[in-house]
């Protein structure tokens, strides 16, 4: 018969209050991290020898948003594999296939983030700089042959080794680009990343905005490690639209034009005049050329920033530089996300998760599908149908 749960021997630890329940294979060793999400252990393993993070997502299923950034995050990690970024080593779901509520999600561990560092006493050089700066361009050149935008790079989301080995994460809110575009179904909006690293045209709520977007934060980290504090630390989006144009200039009447929102076109008339900061001015330390590299980066125009691309053969990396060791990758194939331009039930999600936890048991795998009209496939699944052209899935700003 078909596997209904994964079966394993279990081990239970209670940490800060939350119970693990893992393969006793890991020893938990110590709590490092905690989120909406749930809580981050350290733990051994016992098997391979080696540390490991293991993430606990509790109560997967409350709300159908959470449950989708969580299957889009370990489908696009499964599909992805890249030195800079994160690697999912298995997935844990304790239960039975029909009423699991929690997911263990298994990966390397990293010591540190991004965010940690720069509000340390701890230096951070030139060379420091140049070599994240670089290892980050290189993770989402690769995610952008993909075509996949990250949607939310920030600090925290960078994590670093203490040999600065750096890995981006948390790809919950990141989207894939469906080649019949008229079956988009998941609205750009501006409830994306951080306010801190969103582009002008997220917070103009452009609706088709691009892969540039992650150029745009990417820019906004880079000064963050030259300057060691945020460089645009708005309290709301009128706040940090002011921020980004008190250091851009006033945009263009061509620029203005492509803002489809009316009410964010006139709020940005009304500002005074500014043709912007000299960027010497704001990074007086900084390298001419690391200046330079800002300034193509932060173009309030996403049609005139830099890409990721254009950006590892900047001048400022051009001692790491290695375009041979600069993967691409093929785009993914999004018959494996028809739960992103679907509506779907639960009761599929939960299904699809299943299927992704039993990934990493081949045996079970194979076991499962080795039965007579058993399949992987989300096309066999009853509980979906196809959204209609121009039909929105979500109705709230916690937009996938």
């Amino acid at each position: 018969m078909p596997v209904l749960s994964l079966q394993l021997d279990t081990s239970c630890y209670m940490v800060q209050g939350t119970q693990f329940e893992t393969p006793s294979q890991f020893t938990i060793v110590e709590p490092v991290g905690q989120g909406a999400y749930g809580v981050v252990c350290s733990a051994q393993d016992e098997v391979n020898n080696e540390r490991v993070a293991i993430k606990k997502i509790e109560n997967a299923f409350e709300h159908v948003t959470f449950t989708k950034r969580t299957l889009r995050e370990l489908r696009i990690l499964r599909h992805l594999r890249h030195e800079n970024l994160i690697d999912v080593r298995s997935i844990f779901v304790p239960g039975m296939k029909d009423d699991f509520e929690d997911i263990y999600v298994f990966s390397e561990l990293l010591e540190t983030d991004l965010a940690s560092i720069l509000k340390s006493s701890q230096p951070v050089t030139d060379e420091h700089c140049q070599f994240f700066l670089y290892q980050i361009l290189r993770g989402i050149k690769f995610l952008h042959s993909a075509n996949v935008i990250h949607r939310d790079l920030k600090p925290r989301n960078l994590l670093v080794n203490s040999n600065c080995d750096l890995k981006i994460g948390d790809l919950g809110l990141a989207r894939l680009n469906f080649s019949d575009k008229e079956f988009w179904t998941c609205p750009m909006t501006e409830y994306v990343c951080t306010r801190w690293y969103r582009a002008p045209e997220v917070l103009c709520s452009w609706t088709d905005y691009t892969a540039s977007i992650d150029i745009w934060s990417i820019g906004c980290i880079f000064v963050e490690m030259l300057n060691r504090k945020p460089l645009f630390p708005g309290h709301n989006t009128q706040h940090q639209l002011q921020l980004i144009i008190s250091f851009s200039g006033t945009p263009g009447a061509d620029e203005l034009k492509q803002i489809p929102n009316g009410k964010c076109r006139r709020f940005i008339d009304a500002l005074p005049p500014t043709t912007g900061t000299a960027l010497k001015e704001l990074f007086p330390d900084a390298s001419e050329v690391a200046i330079m590299l800002v300034d193509v980066m932060l173009q309030f125009d996403p049609a005139k920033r830099i890409t990721a691309v254009a950006a590892l053969a900047h001048k400022y990396l051009e001692d790491l530089a290695c375009p041979e060791d600069e993967p691409v990758s093929e785009p993914l194939d999004t018959s494996d996300f028809e739960f992103e331009r679907r509506k779907v039930t639960v009761k599929a999600l939960r299904e699809e998760l299943f299927l992704e936890a039993l990934r990493y048991y081949p045996d079970k795998w194979n076991q499962h599908f080795s039965e007579p009209g058993v399949t992987g496939s989300m096309h066999n699944i009853s509980d979906y149908r196809l959204l209609a052209p121009g039909e929105v899935q979500y109705s709230s700003d916690e937009e996938g």
